[in-house]
């Protein structure tokens, strides 16, 4: 499933000597869970197709064409405000200079804590948000539903409906009680560890201030749900502690060292508990049924507290959310052929030679109406097609007739200026360079908006030739998603929490002593460590994606070893998906599932890691993988001769010509399209037309392709991991 689509991107910036063509109809789709390594040379687009994913792009850009699809939005057609919810929480980004990114005159444990405490803001409100839209969509469409079959039951449903929200809000209640005294035990754990810390230091007044704080974490940690059974030795532990700390010396260090392991054990065993169903348990404690529960053992409350719900509640309350799917699903489907029909005919307006600005916005509006009711509100999963038809349309539209403007006058002023040069040249006086056009690509604008209509066309056809299926497995999705939004909105993080993950970050990501670490200044840490910082602070909202640009590149051979370990790793932990920019082919090729290799803005190849390792086709991937050092190569390395071009004048055919030695005459006139090797691997170079001379790569290349294939099934022989 991809997780990310982008399309025709084409992004310019304007400078005095004219508009540099930095990235140039890029495509490509990042799948969940997987890594997209992006590789190519400095100068390549890179960086700024990274930065155009998570809205940072400089002020003198221009995003020129294409769409980068995220969760049914267009990222480059939405509001600074929406990508404040975003940016951080659901997408986040290593830079490639960790000093730059981090405040050099605030503490770690602050940047860290900081970060945490706004993304969980944004997500509260964000959850709030998607709550009440759905609960009220769900609302209108049972009543809807019952309406269709005659039946008038709205304060009936309404009741219904108001009695889930009540005890939704009241496991939210119970769940942010439960979830403070957990943070206060959690937070107790890491004073243990601080004032064994202090203790080791011979400081027996940060010792005595460390386990006064301890005790009083632990008193405001006892919840029935996590020390119920060692309620009366949990306590004593804390009175004899409390004892302890007021009269604290070396001389009873050994009494609070054995205070310390006893609370660190219950404590343990507190968190490792099975954590209470609060949804059942709130419905039991609004319906009066709270008394009923059995007091001992979690999972029987949990077993008892749910069969309550599902026979009481939830089984007929499921029948009516499933009901509103079919009765949502029919209602978009009537819409759906309306909105096809309406296509249709718009079809005829784009497809003409010449375009009337007139009928191109009355046929937008029409349809774009059209495909908003076509959209079903109930569907979690967004059909990405419809929801981005209404701001790429008119963003096309307004480009081509602004063009249409424009463009001659350019011309005008492009040749103006070519003539006052051209004079200056023949008077032997100076003479600045003429600023190169900077026109509006019409015939792409105009192909957008045909492609636009026409994928629509054929996704609502077979949208309509679709049985509706809405199953029960589908209703209780619904139900999963708002107890979500409930639980993001009603938990507020503390910064006793924030500082509680944070050290858990730091540890997790490597930094030994995270305690006494969170305490100091960037300057303190070296290169790996405060790369390691960076991706903790990219990590804390737990991102859906993770972009990496460059992130080793400032880092010695065994640092980057680690950190891309540690990339690789978290991936899996969290089931990120990752964009991993770099120069180097030899970083990724033991961490990406699919490579783009990219040169002038554009992807020159683009597979798989075994096929772009193990089957390159074109000679810029053969020139990096010939540029690449290794330890079993004892030839020259091949530098790639010559620089990138000049990006303001882009070169008429293949941008990499003029430095490829297996150049043929069409490379200089016309750019190659992207030829199919296999079902997932493409390359755009000549030399696999069909008419092209056979040519193989070079020997250092072939050689080392020879190496890791028998590298690679030794490996295998041997049942070890790549």
């Amino acid at each position: 499933m991809s997780k990310l689509q982008v399309k025709n991107l084409r992004i310019s910036f304007r400078t005095n000597n004219g508009a540099v063509r930095a990235v140039r109809d890029l495509s490509f789709d990042l799948q969940e869970g997987k890594t997209l390594a992006i590789v190519g040379e400095s100068g390549s687009g890179k960086s700024v197709t990274a930065r155009a994913i998570m809205g940072i792009l400089a002020g003198n850009s221009m995003v020129e064409n294409g769409e980068i699809i995220y969760d049914g939005q267009d990222l480059l057609k939405i509001s600074e405000e929406d990508f404040h919810t975003l940016r951080g929480h659901r997408l986040a980004m290593i830079f490639q200079d960790p000093l730059s990114a981090l405040n050099p005159i605030m503490r770690i444990g602050k940047q860290l804590t900081e970060a945490m405490i706004l993304n969980n803001r944004e997500r509260r409100r964000d959850g709030k948000k998607r709550f009440n839209r759905m609960i009220t969509l769900l609302e209108q469409n049972i009543v809807g539903a019952y309406a269709q079959q005659g039946i008038d039951n709205k304060q009936e449903i309404k009741k219904k409906v108001d009695d889930f929200k009540r005890f939704l809000d009241r496991g939210v209640q119970l769940q942010s009680v439960y979830s403070a005294a957990r943070e206060s035990l959690l937070k107790a754990q890491d004073h243990i560890g601080e004032a064994r810390l202090e203790m080791k230091r011979n400081d027996a007044g940060a010792v005595r201030d460390v386990l006064t704080r301890l005790v009083k974490l632990g008193q405001a940690g006892c919840h029935p749900y996590l020390n119920g059974k060692c309620d009366i030795r949990f306590h004593e532990q804390l009175e004899t502690l409390s004892g302890l700390t007021r009269g604290y010396t070396a001389r009873n260090a050994d009494k609070v060292e054995e205070c310390l392991q006893n609370l660190q054990e219950m404590i343990d065993s507190m968190l490792a508990l099975t954590e209470p169903s609060f949804f059942a348990i709130g419905f039991c404690q609004e319906h009066g049924m709270a008394d009923d529960l059995p007091g001992e053992e979690i999972a029987d409350i949990n077993r008892q507290a749910e069969e309550r719900l599902q026979n009481e509640f939830m089984a007929d309350f499921l029948l009516d959310v499933q009901k509103a799917l079919i009765f949502s699903a029919e209602q978009t489907a009537k819409s759906t052929k309306v909105a096809l029909e309406q296509l249709q005919h718009a079809k005829q307006v784009f497809e003409k030679d010449s375009l009337v600005e007139k009928d191109c916005h009355a046929a937008f509006v029409h349809t774009a109406a059209a495909v908003d009711k076509a959209i079903d509100p109930m569907k979690i999963e967004k059909d990405n097609l419809s929801y981005v038809y209404r701001s790429s349309m008119k963003t096309n539209i307004d480009r081509y007739f602004k063009g249409l403007t424009t463009n001659p006058k350019e011309e005008a002023r492009f040749h103006h200026d070519t003539i006052k040069h051209d004079k200056l040249i023949a008077h032997n006086r100076i003479a600045a360079g003429v600023v190169p056009k900077n026109l509006v690509d019409l015939d792409m604008a105009k192909a957008n908006m045909l492609r636009d209509v026409t994928n629509l066309i054929a996704h609502y056809s077979q949208l309509l030739e679709s049985p509706i299926t809405q199953t029960v497995e589908d209703a209780v999705g619904i139900v999963d998603y708002l107890r979500q939004c409930a639980s993001d909105y009603g938990y507020k993080l503390s910064k006793a929490m924030a500082k509680h993950r944070s050290i858990e970050l730091m540890d997790e990501v490597g930094i030994p002593e995270p305690y006494k670490r969170f305490k100091q200044y960037p300057f303190e840490f070296s290169g790996g460590m405060r790369q390691r910082i960076v991706i903790a602070i990219a990590l804390s909202a737990n991102p859906d994606i993770l972009i990496c640009d460059e992130p080793t590149t400032a880092l010695d051979v065994t640092i980057q070893a680690q950190i891309l370990e540690l990339i690789n790793r978290l991936k899996v932990q969290r089931n990120l998906s990752v964009i991993f920019i770099t120069h180097d082919l030899g970083v990724v090729a033991n961490m990406a599932d699919t490579i783009a290799v990219m040169y002038a803005g554009k992807i020159v190849e683009a597979g798989t890691a075994d096929e772009v390792f193990y089957q390159p086709t074109h000679p810029y991937t053969w020139a990096l993988l010939s540029s690449m050092p290794d330890l079993e190569t004892h030839e020259k390395l091949e530098a790639i001769p010559g620089t990138p071009p000049n990006m303001i004048i882009p070169p008429t055919g293949d941008a990499f010509a003029a430095r490829n030695p297996y150049a043929l005459e069409l490379d200089f006139e016309e750019q190659p399209p992207m030829f199919k090797i296999t079902e997932t691997h493409y390359a755009a170079t000549w030399l696999l037309h069909p008419d092209a001379p056979k040519v193989e790569p070079p020997v250092i290349v072939r050689d080392r392709i020879q190496r890791m294939q028998e590298r690679l099934h030794t490996m295998r022989e041997g049942g070890e991991t790549l």
